[in-house]
């Protein structure tokens, strides 16, 4: 062979061997060149030195991975490079022999304790080697290095432990989170969730804990100081409680805007922003100064779904003041989550402004309800049933549960409050435990059992707990109401003595925090392992992260089922996080499927107009005839909430470069819901019009023009929405009178 002809080859065979094929770009190339042989047991020469190679796995991390939940690869197996130079340099390689090689490199008990310690466990090691035995059976031309290696070994010129290296190469190429591990370990990094929010350390904030029981004024002080401040902010956990402050201030004098996932009202005609902000928890903004915030709630920071909105507010708020309201319960919790802030806790305590008896019997029927009574009940199926028996005795009653629009809620409540209408009576679900203040004489438990789901997810049937309890029992006799004293009784006589016993524990003390990961930890996870699914990132990121005794990683199946809906629309990784957040009932199919055909039209760039929705929901609606179609009603209203939400989203991240987060309405007029995505308001001025008037392609007067021209569309559109889902309030209310 002449010496051109053998440089040619030497340069073809060189970077196969010594160069690196990187997949993760932030993963360091070591071109270093091993050794083949028996030595390179204990270095491989696709990634350099084992104990000192950035981003490979170790066995010094607290926390071994859960690799259930890495999905192999696939690896193209025919690729023909059109010249078989291990071929030409050695010999054709016998199929068979090849296949007696592999099953006895696979049963080396050595070989699975070394990739053992590169993160390849036995469930990984066998995953692995199938598909390595597949690629060197099934591909027409191997790589030449590869070639030599398996021909030495065939005419016993080699050892069958040459083999690891390309097996370890192979096995990182169809499991990359091998090659970044301890970088993955880094992202998915929990412990500290104080340092994520810089501005809020930046100030030395004052806390004042109003701890006391339901109907004792603890809120009431704590707003009070809101509408005396110049700037404040009010963070609830119901789109009814952020209405009722928002019209409570505005009634004051106090100017405010209220900001939830589907509404923005602000109370400036031109768009302005108020001083002042109602919002629900996860709206907040924790980069806008304020002199005065108020968390209202703050028990829900335990919360398995929506725990992780609290801890980011109680943590990031950038206010003066932190006015927190809640249950006793969880007083010394937050006080030793502020000492990893620097921050003391004032302690005020009230007590309940009315009193509250359990009585000693139970109602039994229906015939012995009064005037003023609410039953209970922890099931839609329940409501509907009980609600029908009362109108057939020809009393008429409220119904208030969870997935009724919030304006049918208010409705209700204000039938039943109002002293002139006849409906005396109200048949409701736990949904009354918070912010709706109801004129209620006696609370009648029907059922002390409620489903729940669980930190696996899974839904069971328990008991109602002692502070679940206390907060429903706490609405009757209100302060505010007509009925000074309330009572609390039992439907049935067996649950009297049950219930008697649940009010007397003690509430247990709250000791964690929840939290979510954020969209740029996982825009930062994609870039390790760009191939993986959204569903297969928030899993492998779950699967690594690390948390302290104070924090726990909040129930991310609903975030799950929505990745997996749309997986195979093709969306950019910013817009598929965000549409995973959306507010959804995942019960409700006609939901699901409106939900799928948004990102749909979205993908495509299609703009998704009011006269579009209006088609999807096949509008005007007819009057509902039974049960069945009330519930697909609600089903309308809420897919036009999810118009509303996704409006305000995905406008705004039109604006920018960077996805959605939660804003303050003070920096920008529609603000999407938060899933603490970590980019505030403060990088607005990054928006495509800036970029635009910096550039010279558009004149600062021109811009205003144009923002004017949109904010006039944009709020008759949200106008024509809000006329929609007025009417189907009023045709729903309309039915429950007939």
């Amino acid at each position: 062979m002449s010496v051109n002809r053998c440089m040619l080859l030497f340069s073809r065979v060189q970077p196969r061997i010594c160069a690196i094929s990187v997949r993760n770009k932030n993963t360091l190339v070591d071109s270093r060149c091993g050794n083949f042989g028996s030595t390179t047991l204990l270095k491989d020469p696709w990634s350099g030195p084992l104990t000192s190679r950035r981003g490979v796995y170790s066995n010094s991390s607290s926390r071994s991975p859960d690799t259930s939940l890495f999905v192999p690869l696939n690896i193209k197996s025919d690729v023909d490079d059109g010249w078989a130079v291990g071929a030409e340099l050695t010999q054709p390689l016998d199929k068979s022999e090849l296949l007696k090689i592999l099953n006895k490199f696979y049963k080396r008990n050595e070989m699975q304790k070394i990739a053992a310690d590169q993160g390849l466990d036995a469930r990984l090691f066998h995953q692995a080697f199938i598909s390595f035995r597949k690629y060197v059976l099934e591909i027409s031309t191997l790589s030449a290095d590869l070639h030599i290696i398996l021909n030495d070994i065939c005419c016993g010129a080699g050892h069958i432990d040459d083999l690891y290296p390309y097996f370890m190469r192979h096995a990182k190429q169809i499991f990359p989170m091998l090659d970044c591990m301890e970088d993955l370990r880094k992202i998915s990094d929990l412990r500290v969730p104080a340092n994520w929010y810089p501005e809020a350390r930046a100030i030395q904030r004052k806390v004042i804990f109003h701890a006391g029981p339901t109907n004792s004024g603890k809120t009431h002080h704590a707003i009070q100081r809101y509408l005396a401040a110049k700037s404040g902010v009010y963070c609830g956990p119901l789109k009814l409680l952020a209405h009722e402050i928002f019209e409570k201030s505005n009634t004051a004098g106090v100017p405010c805007d209220l900001v939830t996932g589907e509404e923005r009202t602000f109370v400036d005609a031109e768009g302005g922003q108020a001083e002042h902000v109602a919002c629900t928890i996860e709206m907040c903004s924790v980069t806008t100064p304020y002199e005065v915030a108020v968390i209202d709630e703050i028990q829900m920071i335990r919360d398995i779904s929506r725990g992780w909105a609290w801890t980011r507010a109680l943590l990031g708020l950038c206010a003066e003041e932190i006015h927190v309201c809640g249950e006793p319960a969880v007083i010394n919790f937050v006080t030793e989550l502020m000492y990893t802030t620097g921050e003391e806790v004032e302690v005020r305590n009230y007590k309940r402004l009315s009193p509250c008896s359990i009585l000693d019997r139970a109602v039994e029927s229906l015939d012995n309800l009064r005037p003023g009574d609410c039953v209970v009940c922890f099931s839609k199926n329940d409501i509907y049933s009980i609600s029908r028996q009362i109108e057939s005795r020809g009393l008429e009653c409220a119904v208030i549960y969870g997935s009724l629009p919030p304006g049918t809620k208010l409705s209700q409540a204000k039938k039943f409050n109002d002293p002139e209408d006849p409906c005396k009576i109200l048949v409701a679900t736990d949904a009354i435990g918070m912010g709706l203040n109801l004129s209620i004489k006696r609370i009648i438990f029907n059922s002390l059992v409620k489903p729940n789901i669980n930190e696996k997810g899974e839904k069971e049937l328990n008991t109602i707990s002692t502070s679940q309890a206390l907060q429903i029992a706490g609405r009757a006799g209100r302060f505010s109401s007509i009925f000074k004293e309330g009572e609390v009784t039992t439907m049935h006589r067996d649950d009297l003595p049950i219930l008697k016993e649940i009010l007397s524990r003690t509430v247990h003390a709250i000791e964690i925090a929840g939290l979510h990961p954020t969209a740029e930890q996982i825009e930062m996870f994609a870039y390790h392992l760009p191939d993986a699914t959204l569903s297969n990132l928030i899993d492998i990121f779950v699967s690594l992260s690390q948390v302290d005794g104070m924090y726990f990683v909040c129930n991310i199946d609903d975030f799950k089922f929505l990745a997996d809906m749309i997986q195979h629309i093709p969306l950019n990784l910013r817009s598929r996080y965000v549409f995973c957040t959306a507010p959804i009932n995942k019960k409700q199919p006609f939901v699901c499927t409106s939900f799928l055909k948004f990102a749909r039209q979205f993908s495509r760039d299609e703009p998704l107009t009011f006269d579009w929705v209006c088609r999807l929901v096949s509008w005007p609606l007819v009057p509902p005839k039974n049960i069945k179609d009330l519930v697909h009603l609600e089903a309308v209203h809420d897919v036009l909430d999810l118009y509303l939400w996704l409006s305000n989203t995905m406008c705004l991240m039109s604006q920018r470069r960077s996805g959605p987060s939660p804003v303050s309405p003070r920096r920008v007029r529609g603000a999407p819901k938060a899933q603490d995505s970590g980019v505030e308001a403060g990088q607005l001025d990054k928006s495509l019009g800036s970029r635009l008037v910096q550039e010279g392609l558009l004149t600062p007067d021109l811009l205003k023009q144009l923002q004017k021209e949109w904010s006039k569309e944009h709020r008759q559109e949200e106008v024509g929405v809000k006329l929609v889902a007025e009417t189907l309030n009023n045709k729903i209310k309309g039915r429950k009178k007939k």
